[in-house]
């Protein structure tokens, strides 16, 4: 393993790149889950559930509302004493009412309740975006890994393939190597240029693709860094089993706790909707007054001034309201029968996550099982690809062999150590994710 935590220094220098900084795999889960607008809405979201449920609870106080009229009258109209004559008038009114519930059946309570699970579900979602997020971002962090070490390799094959067409010339000058196999080493430098070339590419798109998952404008100077304790948790020798890690998840999964405050919350609600079945009492007080002006009054009578007529004629009211429900055309019955429909569809969906959870986690304990022995398989195949481009090498520089075996050799070699490097972070990867679903934090 000391070698992979070696060739995981950052090339900046070969790759033309100068990065400020370094980040880690925690920086950049941290920074995209700060940053990441999906998590901003999700956010969003919960505050609306806050607001919501704080309406809910402020609907146990009284409603209070108040009037002001103005009305004007011609020809016959009616005067505060109550005759109607054929004078022009006008009045000014003023009311106040105020109401509050006593008994809703339920209904208020119920939509608190409601509402309180709605946040936690809503917390829940927040939860697996930021999930989400971490896996993707652990997938493209990895990603640059690798590409950054294959492009360690491929300059390492540049440097061999150099000294190889340096050997050759050597040969070819004193006689012991034909020129063809001197044209051969140098079309097998240019050949691994090329690769080395295609590399640095790739790394450039891995560490684009990073960047813009990250939302970073400047990804030139973006770059990454791989600590070793990253990968210290990589065991060979035992994985947890599927339903031990699916019992796991059963508790701390939030797409599963989600679901389940989905159903308490389709409860509820089916509550709120039965509420319409029941009476609802609500104690209610009003006050009210009024000014009234005539116009054209005979000679001898005058009206009453505005604060006399607001002395006499204020009117207080205070009185029980029973609301009962008689029929409404079935409208009740079919919105509890909505109600219900819809409690059990949340359970389906509860039931539906449960089954894709569990078949997530035997593929990625399939995916880490299959990386696994590929990794081992592949770290053997490079320890006897180095041993054989050993011996070729030193028959080539005998003058015993021909750079056409060695350069086959050493492709060999190449194609072990990328295929090594590719399936080690291939498990590095599955093993997080596994663990992922066994509770563990990404970031661990």
């Amino acid at each position: 393993m000391k070698r992979f935590k070696i060739l995981s220094i950052a090339l900046l220098l070969s790759a033309g790149l100068s990065a400020q900084k370094q980040w880690t795999l925690v920086e950049c889960i941290e920074y995209a889950i700060e940053n990441n607008i999906n998590i901003q809405e999700r956010k969003l979201e919960i505050e609306s559930n806050k607001i919501q449920l704080n309406t809910a609870r402020m609907s146990r106080l009284p409603g209070v509302d108040v009037s002001v009229g103005e009305n004007l009258n011609f020809g016959r109209s009616t005067g505060i004493d109550n005759i109607t004559s054929d004078y022009s008038s006008s009045s000014t009114s003023f009311q106040a009412y105020a109401s509050m519930p006593l008994f809703t059946g339920g209904r208020i309570s119920n939509q608190i309740k409601m509402k309180k699970f709605d946040i936690k579900a809503s917390v829940a979602d927040l939860e697996k975006a930021q999930e989400d997020i971490a896996i993707n971002i652990t997938g493209y962090f990895l990603q640059m890994i690798y590409s950054k070490e294959l492009t360690n390799i491929s300059l390492e094959q540049v440097k061999l393939s150099q000294e190889q067409v340096n050997v050759s010339r050597l040969l070819f000058e004193s006689g012991k190597a034909a020129e063809s196999e001197l044209y051969e080493s140098e079309a097998q430098l240019a050949q691994n240029n090329l690769k080395y070339t295609e590399s640095v590419n790739n790394l450039t798109m891995a560490r684009l693709e990073l960047a813009q998952l990250l939302n970073l404008e400047d990804y030139e100077r973006f770059d990454i860094k791989f600590s070793s304790t990253e990968d210290s948790a990589l065991d060979f020798d035992k994985l947890p089993s599927v339903m031990s890690v699916y019992q796991s998840a059963l508790d701390t999964r939030p797409a599963i706790a989600a679901a389940k405050y989905r159903i308490a919350s389709s409860e509820k609600s089916l509550r709120i909707t039965k509420s319409a079945y029941y009476p609802t009492i609500s104690l209610g007080g009003g006050y009210s007054n009024s000014y009234f002006y005539n116009y054209n009054l005979p000679d001898g009578i005058e009206n009453l001034s505005f604060n006399d007529q607001l002395k006499n004629n204020g009117s207080q009211s205070i009185g029980l309201t029973l609301s009962i429900p008689i029929f409404n055309r079935f409208a009740t019955r079919n919105s509890v029968r909505e109600s219900r429909l819809r409690v059990s569809a949340q359970k389906l969906q509860l039931q539906n996550a449960r089954q894709d959870l569990l078949k997530e986690i035997q593929q990625a304990y399939a995916n880490a099982t299959a990386s696994r022995d590929k990794y081992i398989s592949a770290k053997k195949s490079v320890d006897a690809s180095e041993i054989a481009y050993s011996y070729e090498e030193k028959k080539f520089n005998a003058g015993r062999s021909t750079s056409f075996d060695l350069n086959s050799a050493r492709l060999r070699l190449e194609q072990s150590k990328s295929e090594e490097l590719q399936s080690y972070y291939q498990y590095l990867f599955r093993v997080k994710i596994l663990e992922f679903y066994d509770g563990k934090s990404l970031l661990q």
